[in-house]
């Protein structure tokens, strides 16, 4: 078998930068798939690419498909011949689209009969041949919300196509994209190697885009700014502010990165350092540093697109750049403080929250009543949680805010002290928005708990109460959001507060905007429940441990995760798969039994086995319980665990059904109370071996 490396590459004007992985990627899997449906082997697809290009390597590729032995079916014999032998239009139809006569088919018994086959040779096809198509169909595959067109052409796709590279080994494979004729020349770097470059072969793709200044591993291009990054901050003793996504839009901007330290004027540090490290972040794709204090340095990083034999002009160009910029957030800053945030307030019933449901300014009435309700639930300060529910949103209506969203609820905590607000109400104003995403930070005190629960209750009171519920993949009020935000605070805070009565007083703040009912009410704490499976899912809990607790709908959070760990734990246990079945069997018989007494009478108890039982449940009964009610379900399971014996020998040796209905009402009664015991905490019948 022959193979050779591939090579294709679509060359492009400068791609989205936030979209250029998933499209490089998209690219590369739909090739991989087509080639895999093909029967054409190969060693490994990479994909590659550049702000300028989607490139794709395919190592080791079988060049020509196997040739392959086929059956192709025809009519039974009974329908392809009549009664006096000859073929029936049926027959000779089907052997003519196979390029046979009657008399080549074979014939092939079957248990169902007798029927007409052609045994035929299809001809593997050269992978040159498919490419086309390949490459078309990935094309159309690709993940593009709005493509366009460019110049005079009928093709369209996400930015202007300029060349199309399709190279088996050495040899240019012919194939025409979009209107562009392949062949076997790419572009490089823009300024340092504005030629084209002739590939030689598809295996000397990446080491001939090097020597062009191109880098086109994308993994690569981010490892090398992350080091000169990294290596640039120790220069300058400082900690570059660095997450991955700045670094995959940085390294989807660049094709030969360098990076170079500059300065901005001390002065602008006056202004809050969220603020200043967003602008450089978000605005200008830099990189902050912060001294080992966590304090912001007037100094950042910046990845250029250009190898400058001059790197004085690059610094100051971008120095240049960022210096209005900071001006702007430090003129936001001065102009801001002249309005207290607590003046604030009264602008945000200008601005609607929802058309049904009143302003912002509603809004913030109904976040401080209910703060201070949970506060008051929780036992701390009901009158810093309501100032610092009314305050919560007033920062939407700053200059600052308004211009850069991204710093709402930080700017709310700066503002709220220095109008002299108490800490533990400005904290409470940046935090009532944690979580804001997957493992982000929680609210730091019970006071900033209480306002964030108190804001996504709202959301999800409201918009619930108006039947604007999340249907699909439609959620735009981000409910989903909030109700995992809304869990992980009641869960890992540890809060031990009820849901229904949380949402219940949520509903109340909304008066007659909407009606409160069991019924809303009960779809609510539905839904606040459906998002369990998600958040312990993503623990790797199995789906199992999660519908047997769900299944005694425990509506206190953090006590739904402790009996969730508790039984996860559980079904490790060596006695835990002969307990959820014995359950299992208990439930059946209890389901099928007309009617089941609470209570067992020792006197009717004549089997030894059933006996034990009853004394073993007897003897863990109390301990199990007061173990539930504290909430040690560990302990609880743990001492149901050792009745797995007499559970055993009571369904070999004993028969609930017994012909004396008082033995069997009795018996019934007994496997009553077990199940009741093991309820207490979850459903463990529901628990896969």
């Amino acid at each position: 078998m022959t193979t050779q490396d591939l090579l294709i590459e679509l060359g492009t004007e400068e791609l989205p930068p936030k979209a250029l992985v998933q499209l490089a990627q998209s690219f590369a899997d739909s090739i991989k798939t087509q080639l895999t449906a093909s029967e054409l082997a190969f060693t490994y697809v990479k994909s590659l690419n550049s702000p300028r290009r989607l490139s794709v390597i395919v190592e080791g590729l079988q060049t020509q498909q196997v040739d392959k032995e086929v059956e192709k079916k025809g009519p039974s014999v009974d329908v392809a011949f009549d009664a006096d032998g000859n073929p029936t239009k049926a027959a000779l139809g089907w052997a003519r689209g196979n390029g046979i006569s009657i008399e080549q088919a074979s014939r092939l018994k079957t248990d169902k009969g007798e029927w007409l086959v052609h045994k035929a040779t299809e001809k593997g096809q050269p992978v040159t041949a498919l490419l086309q198509d390949f490459i078309e169909r990935a094309i159309k595959q690709l993940p593009i919300p709005r493509p366009m067109r460019w110049g005079s052409s009928e093709h369209s796709f996400i930015r202007p196509v300029h060349h199309l590279t399709v190279l088996l080994g050495n040899e240019v494979v012919t194939c025409s994209v979009l209107g562009i004729d392949s062949s076997n020349t790419v572009t490089g770097h823009r300024f340092h190697h504005p030629e084209l470059v002739t590939i030689a072969n598809a295996s000397s793709y990446i080491e001939q885009m090097a020597d062009a200044h191109v880098l086109v591993d994308f993994e690569q291009r981010k490892a090398v700014i992350r080091e000169q990054i990294e290596e640039l901050a120790e220069q300058e003793n400082a900690t570059p502010v660095m997450d991955e996504a700045l670094l995959d839009e940085v390294a989807s901007l660049v094709e030969w990165p360098v990076a170079h330290v500059a300065h901005f004027e001390e002065r602008f540090l006056q202004v809050p350092k969220e603020a200043l490290i967003y602008t450089m972040k978000d605005d200008q794709r830099y990189f902050p540093l912060e001294d080992n204090q966590g304090q912001l340095l007037p100094r950042f990083i910046f990845v250029s697109n250009i190898e400058s034999k001059d790197p004085k002009q690059v610094i100051e160009g971008n120095e240049k750049v960022i210096r209005p910029r900071l001006a702007d957030a430090e003129f936001f800053f001065a102009t801001d403080q002249k309005t207290p945030l607590a003046q604030r307030v009264e602008g945000l019933h200008k601005v609607l929250f929802q058309k049904q449901l009143g302003t912002l300014g509603e809004k913030a009435e109904r976040i401080s009543r209910l703060s201070g309700a949970i506060a008051t639930l929780l036992n701390d300060d009901a009158e810093a949680a309501a100032r610092a529910g009314l305050l919560a949103k007033a920062d939407l209506m700053s200059d600052m805010v308004m211009e850069f969203p991204e710093v709402q609820g930080v700017m709310g905590m700066h503002y709220a002290r220095l109008d002299g607000e108490s800490d533990l109400v400005a904290n409470a104003i940046e935090g009532h928005y944690h979580p804001r995403f997957a493992g982000d930070t929680l609210p730091d005190s019970k006071v900033a708990c209480a306002v964030a629960l108190a804001d996504k209750l709202d959301t999800l009171a409201g918009i619930f109460g108006i039947g604007q519920t999340p249907k699909g993949d439609r959620d735009p009020f981000a409910l989903r959001r909030a109700a995992i935000g809304l869990l992980r605070v009641l869960i890992e805070k540890e809060l031990p507060l009820d849901l229904p009565l949380l949402v219940d007083e949520a509903i109340k703040g909304y008066g007659d905007k909407i009606k409160a009912s069991s019924a809303l009410t009960d779809s609510i704490v539905d839904f606040l429940l459906g998002r369990f499976r998600a958040y312990y899912e993503d623990q790797s809990v199995p789906v199992d441990v999660i519908q047997a607790v769900m299944a005694r709908r425990p509506t206190v959070a953090f006590d739904f995760d402790r009996r969730v760990h508790a039984v996860h734990a559980f079904k490790s246990n060596p006695e835990a798969d002969a307990l959820a079945a014995a359950n299992k069997r208990v439930s059946n018989i209890l389901a099928k039994a007309d009617q089941v007494g609470s209570s067992v009478d020792p006197d009717l108890l004549s089997e030894a086995e059933e006996k034990a039982l009853h004394s073993a449940l007897d003897s863990v009964r109390n301990d199990v319980s007061a173990d539930a009610e504290q909430g040690n379900y560990d302990a609880a399971l743990s001492r149901l665990a050792s009745l797995r014996e007499p559970v055993d020998a009571f369904f070999e040796q004993v028969m609930v059904n017994a012909d004396d209905s008082a033995v069997r009402a009795n018996r019934l009664a007994l496997l009553s109370q077990l199940r009741a015991q093991f309820l207490n905490i979850a459903d463990i019948s529901l628990l896969q071996s």
